[in-house]
């Protein structure tokens, strides 16, 4: 990234946290782990409120609509070059409503140019294009 995440906002699946069981052998879960280790704030949504996901459960549904439930893939690395490829598509060509009509590459490009200490890299890292 080029840019320093500093907190990531996840839901309490297994995936992301131990919610509710006790941790197995003292250890804190992987996940946690490698965020405390990144310097990264890692926060759970408060269970029963999915609005604190609601954005990226939309994402995940914009991104199956385009892929698996219209495209029949005869591998998975047929799917992850299909994906790959629609999210460069998204990134750089959808001009997004929330956005100001900007593609999402704009939008961090122009906070790139407005705010650089956000980013690790100067303001012309991301004048590179799709092709980064």
């Amino acid at each position: 990234m080029p840019y320093h995440i500093h907190t990531v906002l996840t839901d309490n699946g297994i995936q992301f946290a131990d919610a509710g069981k006790p941790r197995r052998y003292g250890f804190p879960h992987p996940f946690g782990g490698l965020c405390r280790a990144n310097g990264i704030e890692h926060r759970l949504s408060r269970p029963y409120h999915p609005w604190t996901n609601g954005q990226a459960e939309r994402m995940m549904r914009t991104l199956k609509e385009a892929t698996v439930r219209t495209y029949h893939y005869e591998t998975y690395r047929q799917l992850r070059r299909y994906i790959a490829g629609y999210l460069r598509a998204y990134n750089f060509a959808k001009h997004l409503k929330a956005l100001r009509w900007k593609t999402p590459y704009e939008t961090i490009q122009a906070l790139c140019q407005s705010k650089p200490e956000l980013f690790h890299n100067s303001p012309n890292h991301l004048t590179l294009g799709p092709n980064i």
